[in-house]
């Protein structure tokens, strides 16, 4: 056998994992030379390489030679097992194949289907949602179109003889109009994906809706609305003119003398949907938020001006009678209703609840009209406050940082006219001379100006009863301070 013949070849050596060939070569070399000869002989280690190859190539013929017929039995055995192992994994992949085919045509290509059917779907029901969404803002433009029209009051259709009828003003279309646009705006703010409103801003009939119709009626209603608030007046909430005309003159005497019971509750209902109108419209943050929260800042800001035209209206009234003593008492009158106008707006408001708003949490308000139905001896002062918290009076006080409409009013008029009187004395003449001569008949008259304008005549519809007479009056308040100030306001001026 070839294995049992001798060899000078270390074959563990080269068969070694750790064999290196470059350090055999320095091995070979070092071996085969001196290390002080300085000219290398490489031919001898060559020659060593060379016969060492020629050996093993020798012993490889030699075993392969001997061992011919065992190898080609294994070659062929391993051929065979490879042909056997190709035939049934042949057999395996064609009927893998098939099976991908059939679920191919059964599962893929219906998939491939499903799915255009399935976009085809979602887009067919966008379409329908977005189509549903701008119908409903048409419908809702329609309607608000209508409610304008009942608002304005403009002439529809003909009568028999071929004349426009008359459409009679409704001032509850103001409140109709102004859900209406709520409803809008909350189809023009829910525009994320998922939501009612997406996708119409990319519809010009709605971009035409918004900017033709919506955006126009929404400062309609805000004017119209303003306007009540600015024309509020008691003499329009009286149902007689008793008490009103020895107060504010002749001709508004005859005005409320002709209003009766229902005319009066009209005016006050057309000022209550003014004001509901203008609480409805207000801005509202975009995220919810309780009621109680809620600052109405187009409501506040018309009543405030309606207070600020007061107190405007008043003070050059008051300059005018101080200048014109004689027309002083007639001055003292008009200040005087205008401050009852206050007294009946105060009620008026403390009156109203906040009307349910789509875009403010009601939970709070609900808690807190709870709280109001726990009797009387059970009320602690907490409880006093959310009592008297839920109506829209109060967000007015806290705007002008009062406790009361009137005592506003007269302090506010007191620091005006300080400086106004102050110049008439400086002017000096005769008005000054009469001012200082009349300084009690001045006194009196503003203290009794005060005290009658912080009272509300009985008659008004505001807070009429069963039990009032019929020229009495309401007092508020007792406002002997605010007398005292108005006082102290013209005749500190006046020196002593």
């Amino acid at each position: 056998m070839a294995e049992s013949e001798p060899s000078y070849i270390d074959y563990e050596a080269f068969l070694d994992p750790s064999f290196s060939p470059a350090s055999f070569a320095n091995t070979l070399v070092t071996s085969t030379n001196n290390a002080s000869d300085t000219p290398l002989d490489l031919s001898t280690p060559l020659s060593r390489v060379l016969f060492d190859i020629q050996e093993v190539d020798t012993h490889i013929h030699t075993l392969t030679t001997k061992s011919a017929l065992p190898l080609l039995a294994h070659t062929r055995d391993q051929t065979d097992a490879g042909q056997q192992v190709l035939q049934a994994v042949e057999a395996q992949v064609t009927a893998l194949t098939e099976g991908y085919r059939r679920l191919e045509k059964d599962v893929l290509k219906r998939w491939e289907s499903a799915e255009e059917i399935r976009g085809a779907a979602e887009r067919s029901w966008a379409t329908v949602r977005l189509a549903r969404a701008v119908g409903r803002c048409l419908v809702l433009g329609r309607q608000l179109e209508g409610q304008l029209l009942e608002l304005t009051g403009r002439a529809v259709g003909t009568a028999g003889g071929g004349a426009l009828v008359a459409m009679k003003e409704d001032h509850r279309a103001l409140v109709r109009a102004s859900n209406t646009l709520l409803m809008l705006r909350r189809m023009f703010i829910t525009t994320d994906d998922g939501e009612e409103g997406f996708g119409l801003d990319r519809v010009k009939v709605i971009r035409t809706l918004r900017s033709d119709l919506v955006t126009p009626a929404e400062n309609t209603i805000k004017a119209r609305a303003q306007q009540i608030v600015n024309k509020f007046s008691l003499s329009t909430l009286s149902m007689d003119a008793g008490s009103v005309g020895a107060t504010v003159g002749q001709s508004q005497a005859a005005s409320a003398a002709a209003s009766t019971f229902a005319q009066a509750e009209d005016a006050k209902a057309r000022v209550v949907s003014a004001i509901t109108a203008l609480y409805l419209l207000s801005p509202t943050p975009k995220t919810t938020i309780p009621v109680f929260e809620f600052q109405p800042e187009l409501l506040l800001a018309a009543l405030k001006g309606y207070i600020h035209t007061s107190l405007t209206s008043s003070l050059a009234t008051l300059i005018r009678g101080l200048s014109m003593l004689p027309s002083l008492d007639r001055s003292l009158q008009e200040v005087s209703s205008r401050c009852q106008n206050l007294v009946a707006l105060e009620a008026l408001l403390e009156t109203l609840k906040p009307p349910v708003h789509p875009f403010l949490s009601h939970s709070s308000a609900s808690q807190s009209a709870d709280s109001e139905t726990t009797p009387d001896s059970h009320l602690s002062t907490s409880g006093y406050r959310l009592q008297t918290k839920n109506n829209l009076l109060q967000p007015l006080l806290q705007a002008l940082d009062t406790s009361s409409l009137p005592s506003y009013f007269w302090r506010s008029l007191a620091s005006a006219l300080s400086s106004k009187v102050q110049e008439i004395i400086n002017r000096g003449g005769v008005s000054a001379r009469t001012l200082r001569t009349n300084r009690d008949r001045l006194r009196e008259g503003i203290r009794e100006c005060v005290l009658k304008g912080s009272q509300m005549p009985s008659n008004s519809v505001i807070r009429s009863g069963p039990t009032m007479g019929a020229n009495t009056h309401v007092v508020v308040g007792n406002w002997e301070r605010e007398a005292a100030v108005m006082v102290g306001s013209i005749t500190g001026a006046l020196g002593k």
